[in-house]
């Protein structure tokens, strides 16, 4: 990041100025250095930081308005298409590719840290069985802490190595029990002989009572929605786990603690509300209907998995996910399901309603993913805890590199205080 030119700051009421550095990425805006402001009495003004650079990073790169996402500047449509979770893991945790060795002993390191204390079974049993997978997924993932007592050495980068392995190997361990805790049946343990989500969805859906083969459509797809999930720049609750690590804080609260944003409905359940939505409709007939009242400014229907805040043009992940919905409801023989009818016809008009199309309203990841989700056979409940699954990933590549940055700071976000002025207490008010 280099500085590039400056701006100045001209207070009217006395004339006074100020300069403050620009500072140009390689890629994206440039931003402003506004630190120096402290030093005159002054703070910027920015509610959800929607216009503040909270920190430097090489992991990430979007560009909403041309619909780009960028691990480590490889693009996200060819990652998705030609590599791995596991080989996306490495690259955003290592900053490159790994070549085959690599690629083997990271994979067999993540599969070695895959198995729970046994100690840790009694931290479920605590839990009423209808509790919520994503309630069960933070407090066990937070008491992790207190049996990997080794990785908790924050400022040692071979500790937040192997933090980082045991987190990627675990968390699918974790969200699988905690699955299989609350539908009532017996845990099932991981096996070193399955890839990574091969592994997942055998803890998931095997039983003891017969043998369980996992489709090879269903794991690739569970792979690419993996990838696409992995890391999306400063969010909510990448930007909790960099708040907590800044601390010093162990890195099982800080990945408990971005979970526990994730799970928010305005952040991680929006392929929950997308299901719901397709459940309201309820026939195919009645999508006039709803696309009508998506219309009309007066009326407070929204159109769920349509859009996106940060993506004015196509979000590059709906692409992928979108040929990926296909083949599973292909694979599944599940193109005649009324709820999937009307998911496909409500896809089909908004890529050629011109409404849709004015305003940049096309389908996004999330109406995708919630479609394959269910065609696998996967709850709703379940939903945000394999996208807290897919951004461990990122949070852990997040938090190691804040914390290697000799300079990081602990995190202090200042207040603009508009509350009352100074005032005496006045005792004996009632006399």
């Amino acid at each position: 990041m280099t500085n590039t030119s400056r701006v100045k700051l001209v207070f009217e009421s006395d004339g006074r100025t100020l300069e403050l550095p620009v500072m140009q990425g390689t890629l994206g805006p440039a931003v402003v250095d506004v630190r120096s402001l402290v030093q005159h009495g002054l703070l910027t003004y920015d509610p959800g930081f929607m216009a503040t650079a909270s920190c430097t990073s090489c992991i990430t790169y979007i560009d909403g308005d041309a619909g780009l996402l960028y691990y480590r500047g490889y693009p996200i449509e060819q990652l998705a298409q030609h590599s791995s979770f596991m080989e996306v893991a490495y690259l955003l945790l290592e900053g490159e590719l790994p070549d085959a060795a690599q690629k083997l002993a990271f994979e067999q390191s993540v599969r070695q840290n895959a198995m729970l204390h046994d100690q840790i079974n009694t931290v479920f049993r605590g839990f009423q069985r209808n509790a919520h997978p994503m309630a069960v997924m933070v407090a066990v993932t937070g008491a992790l802490s207190a049996f990997y007592h080794e990785s908790t050495n924050v400022f040692d980068a071979e500790n937040r190595r192997l933090a980082a392995l045991q987190l990627l190997g675990k968390i699918p361990t974790i969200a699988a029990m905690s699955y299989k805790y609350n539908v009532g049946d017996p845990f099932v343990y991981p096996q070193n002989r399955l890839h990574y989500v091969e592994n997942f969805l055998h803890m998931m859906f095997s039983t003891p009572s017969g043998p369980y083969e996992v489709n090879p459509v269903l794991a690739r797809a569970l792979d690419k929605i993996l990838i696409l999930h992995a890391d999306h720049e400063q969010n909510a609750s990448t930007s909790t786990v960099r708040l907590t690590g800044s601390s010093g804080a162990n890195p099982f609260a800080c990945i408990a603690a971005g979970m526990a944003s994730l799970w928010g409905p305005l952040h991680g359940g929006a392929n929950e509300a997308v299901l719901k939505m397709l459940a309201e409709i309820g026939d195919v007939s009645r999508i006039p209907e709803f696309i009508n009242r998506a219309k009309d400014k007066s009326n407070a229907f929204r159109l769920m998995g349509f859009g996106h805040r940060v993506y004015k043009n196509m979000d590059p992940r709906a692409a992928v996910m979108r040929q990926t919905c296909h083949e599973v409801l292909n694979e599944l023989d599940l193109n005649d399901d009324p709820m999937f009818k009307i998911a496909l016809e409500l896809e089909r008009i908004a890529l050629q309603d011109e409404y849709f199309i004015a305003k940049k309203l096309y389908p996004n990841v999330d109406f995708y993913s919630g479609i394959v989700f269910r065609a696998m056979g996967i709850p709703e409940s379940m939903f945000t805890a394999i996208f807290a699954l897919a951004r461990t990933a990122g949070w852990v590549a997040q938090w190691h590199e804040m914390l290697s940055d000799g300079g990081h700071r602990i995190g202090r976000p200042r207040q603009q205080y508009v509350g009352p002025t100074r005032r005496d207490y006045v005792p004996d008010r009632n006399h």
